[in-house]
């Protein structure tokens, strides 16, 4: 299962996330049974839209928003959300991105939208009959937002964009796309980067003139990614969210409430790929015995569970520290760094006990070492996570 009952009993969690906890367990072990990844990009895209659809009716991704919205709670809570991204990672990878990507994708309407961009589409993201999009990312600024090129002017009631986006999750099958712009230029520092000063957010649709899905990109685990295209594309003023130049705000606090949550989704990788391990070296035989049974197994097992166990337990005191309003951004980023690092080398231990049945396509090991690999990039790669806890450890 995803999060053994006893991690629920931690004293990060509240008796609500106990309840949730059994909840996403089991409507996942009901209607996740299977977690193979779909063929082909129309197939991709099918699955998606299907698993927000049930998520929606399930009422997880009521989690997504707040309760103002049509959500579960007065605020979005860290751990509620990493609970559920836990558990559905286990399941099914790509139930997981299904799920994050409409957090991650309307949170900065929940954080800062107007209240009619918030009534037209938070209840859509909860129900899962809207698909949303998040569009910080450029060909040149990924981890460096600041560099930022696509361009927001104001002309009379509108704003026209021009410029590109790429690596957008949801990219291509989303019903809208909150969008990152400037809206100034940046201030040169004095070692030559830019501020972040001078950028907005906004809501696009996929009908707005001059908008376009550029290309369609294939990831080693499939989920839909494309490129943005913006030329001339008008949209009305109303579709800003929050005020000019709270764009970089906006992103931030975003990245903050669901980075943590990536932790999470390792964290359901790599105790699968455990589980999977354990299974498997207590049935092979090997001469004349079980796999479990030789020390440099259980040596390696040891060495697994214990890399997770810290990697859990970092996870969710950030989580715990988030949503009581405490200083996290360190631990965020231990988090995220450790829980995904520890994922990919637990997996690939896991692999390694299955032997060439690791390496067949479909297998259940083999789909989780293409699945983790996008974690230790997205949403801050691992060696920014480096440079924001040193940076936090020498304030």
């Amino acid at each position: 299962m995803g999060i053994p009952m006893d991690r629920i009993r931690w004293p990060f969690f509240d008796e609500s996330h106990r309840r949730l906890g059994v909840e996403a367990e089991e409507w996942a072990s009901a209607s996740l049974a299977d977690g193979a990844h779909p063929a082909g990009r129309a197939a991709v895209d099918a699955r998606c839209r299907e698993l927000v659809a049930r998520l929606g009716k399930s009422g997880l991704l009521r989690h997504c928003v707040r309760s103002a919205d049509g959500g579960a709670a007065v605020e979005l809570d860290a751990r509620s959300i990493c609970v559920l991204r836990q558990t559905l990672a286990w399941h099914d990878g790509l139930a997981d991105f299904a799920f994050a990507m409409q957090g991650l994708g309307s949170a900065p309407l929940s954080l800062a939208g107007s209240e009619s961009l918030r009534s037209l589409w938070l209840p859509r993201v909860a129900a899962g009959t809207s698909i949303a999009a998040f569009a910080l990312s450029e060909p040149d600024a990924g981890s460096d937002v600041a560099a930022m090129q696509t361009q927001a002017i104001h002309e009379g009631g509108q704003y026209v964009l021009n410029g590109s986006k790429t690596w957008i999750s949801n990219g291509g099958i989303a019903d809208f796309y909150c969008v990152f712009a400037r809206t100034a230029p940046g201030v040169r520092r004095p070692d030559g980067s830019l501020s972040a000063e001078g950028i907005s957010a906004f809501v696009v649709k996929p009908g707005d003139a001059g908008f376009e899905i550029a290309e369609r990109i294939e990831a080693m685990a499939p989920h839909p990614l494309a490129r943005l295209t913006f030329t001339d594309c008008r949209i009305p003023a109303a579709r800003l969210i929050g005020a000019e130049g709270d764009g970089f705000r906006i992103a931030m606090r975003t990245l903050d409430v669901f980075r943590t949550s990536v932790a999470a989704a390792a964290c359901g990788f790599a105790r699968r790929a455990l589980d999977e391990a354990l299974q498997h070296t207590r049935s092979r035989g090997m001469f004349g015995r079980m796999l479990a049974d030789f020390q440099l197994t259980q040596t390696a097992l040891a060495e697994m569970v214990t890399a997770l166990d810290a990697a859990e337990l970092l996870t969710y005191r950030a989580a715990w520290l988030r949503d009581h309003g405490q200083s996290f951004t360190a631990a965020a980023a231990m988090a995220k760094l450790a829980a995904t690092e520890s994922a990919q080398t637990i997996i690939d231990r896991a692999l390694q006990m299955f032997g060439g049945r690791g390496l067949v396509h479909g297998e259940v090991i083999e789909r989780l070492y293409r699945e983790i690999r996008a974690l230790r990039i997205y949403e801050g790669a691992s060696e920014v996570q480096k440079l924001i806890i040193g940076r936090e450890l020498l304030k």
